[in-house]
């Protein structure tokens, strides 16, 4: 991974290295949610642990991990005689994407703050010491 922004401009990023950065993803938690994707219902923990052939505690730390930024959701299923599981599904793209996208405005603002900050304080530096001639 690049240690400068220059160098990360400068290196091709994929969608999902993108989708990876913003939200701090494992390898494991990128599998998991790959799987969801995929999946032509939603999943239990259970069948997610099956999928990327892990034990159960592990994938339900994965699956934690997407809960907590969103790109997945939880629904509880109910037995007819009581009692209930939950399945997993990706949240909408559309969600998704317009949270990446506010994440970024938020990143930019910030970036442009600590710039604007920068300039105030080179110019107060540069100002209070004359060159010498």
């Amino acid at each position: 991974m690049p240690n400068s922004m220059s160098e990360q401009l400068q290196q091709d990023m994929e969608c999902e290295g993108l989708f990876d950065c913003f939200h701090g993803l494992k390898e494991l938690d990128a599998e998991c949610f790959q799987v969801l994707v995929n999946a032509e219902k939603p999943l239990t923990v259970d069948e997610i642990a099956k999928e990327v052939d892990r034990e159960r505690s592990t994938a339900y730390r994965a699956v934690q991990r997407l809960l907590q930024t969103g790109v997945i959701q939880k629904e509880q299923v109910n037995y007819d005689h009581g009692g209930y599981y939950h399945v997993y599904l990706p949240t909408d793209s559309v969600e998704i994407t317009r949270n990446m996208q506010r994440m970024l405005n938020e990143w930019y603002a910030k970036m442009g703050q600590l710039i604007q900050e920068f300039e105030m304080k080179y110019e107060q530096t540069s100002e209070s010491s004359p060159l010498e001639g």
